[in-house]
């Protein structure tokens, strides 16, 4: 596990609603540079949105989202709804006030909410605005502290090189570094394309514009994920399904990007080639030093692979812990229930196995006492209220 503390994503109080689907719902968490990041649940759970919420395929609906510090998205809806239900409860209350008096008094907590949610708006619209300008000057400063010592009797392949990392510089975009590998590698990648134009298309975008450069970067590329240079001039249905997922990891890696947001990578594929993709992801994470949010459902490789993992239910963070605590001390039900379905290659065990149930209208009780995600132990959380976190806290003793 990673021992460098800087944090490098934070998710703050995320929630993605498609209408009146609560698809990921008040869910925080942070990943530090250079771990793997679990998460897990059951399918329709809120795993996937949120991959794709933090690189930004989504506006989000709440919450921010951050990078290094810089905050890359804002849910603005929820200040605009904030606003029209200040001003609907203004409209109700204000016609059953007693007085003058309070009638003002209502006016002007109105006026303080729509205040200052239009102010949270502002702001974050700011740094929404300038979150991709602040990081390209800053590159744009290092392309010029490292090449404008050499201009002066530079040759015109310096120089051109110089034009070209500075165009570079001028288009690049924060999110830029974080790279998503998909589910259905199949329907990611298009099959009017050849593979060099599907791992290169990141790079042109970029503002890359030679062609020598762009070849050698996808051979590159082609050979870190284990296929050979030849598979550049092909198509994806020429591939296996092995194949045109190591096509994508190259597509992903071909950016340079420090953070990768893996979509449930293997689970379409072979149990063989699942471990092949999941060494060849570890070897990349040490020699590139990525940080990875793991997305998926089989626990048995989540807990080989990751550091850390979070459980998701429903929408909801209900558990978070290291890998290890996490197997050796389950204490949300769902996550019992959970690792209670991971099945062993042995018959004797499978025989006797039993698998445990979750029923959330059995399990908790909400209905006054409402849950938080709350600190158990150190690193160990848990959704939980009042009366579950004392529970939870005498289960560890």
């Amino acid at each position: 596990m990673s021992h460098n503390p800087e944090t490098l994503l934070k998710v703050e109080h995320l929630c993605q609603y498609f209408g009146f689907n609560r698809a990921v719902d008040d869910v925080s968490f942070e990943i530090k540079k250079g771990e793997v990041f679990g998460l897990v649940g059951e399918s329709g759970c809120g795993k996937t949105t949120t991959g794709r919420s933090i690189i930004k395929l989504y506006d989000i609906t709440s919450g921010n989202i951050y990078y290094k510090g810089i905050r890359i998205s804002a849910g603005l809806r929820s200040y605009y709804q904030d606003i029209a239900d200040a001003k609907k409860e203004y409209k109700e209350k204000v016609a059953l006030a007693k007085s003058p008096e309070q009638a003002a008094e209502l006016k002007r907590h109105m006026e303080e909410i729509v205040a200052d949610r239009k102010q949270q708006i502002a702001l974050a619209k700011s740094d929404l605005k300038n979150c991709d300008k602040e990081y390209s000057k800053k590159l744009v400063a290092e392309v010029k502290a490292k090449y404008e010592p050499l201009l002066a009797n530079a040759t015109d392949e310096i120089k051109k090189e110089y034009r070209n990392e500075l165009r570079k510089a001028k288009n690049a975009k924060v999110v830029g570094q974080i790279q998503m590998i998909f589910q259905d590698s199949g329907s990611a990648l298009d099959p009017r394309m050849t593979v060099r134009e599907i791992i290169s298309e990141g790079l042109i975008i970029r503002g890359e514009r030679d062609k020598k450069v762009i070849d050698q970067k996808v051979y590159e590329m082609l050979e870190m994920v284990g296929l050979v240079r030849e598979h550049a001039s092909r198509y994806p249905h020429e591939f296996s399904g092995g194949q045109r997922q190591r096509i994508g990891i190259a597509r992903a890696i071909i950016m340079n990007p420090e953070l990768i947001i893996a979509d449930e990578p293997v689970s379409a594929l072979d149990v063989s080639i699942q471990a092949q993709v999941i060494n060849l992801m570890n070897d990349l994470r040490r020699n590139l030093g990525l940080t990875i949010l793991f997305v998926a459902h089989d626990l048995s490789v989540v807990k080989y692979f990751s550091d850390r993992i979070g459980v998701m239910y429903f929408g909801k963070l209900v558990e978070l812990a290291t890998s290890e605590e996490l197997f050796k001390n389950p204490l949300h039900p769902y996550t019992r229930s959970l690792l209670s379905a991971i099945p062993l290659p042995d018959p004797i065990y499978e025989k006797n196995r039993k698998r445990i149930a979750y029923e959330p209208l059995v399990e908790h009780d909400y209905s006054v006492d409402k849950p938080s995600l709350r600190e158990i132990s150190p690193g160990h959380f848990v959704q939980c209220n009042d009366a579950e976190f004392e529970k939870y806290q005498k289960m560890l003793k």
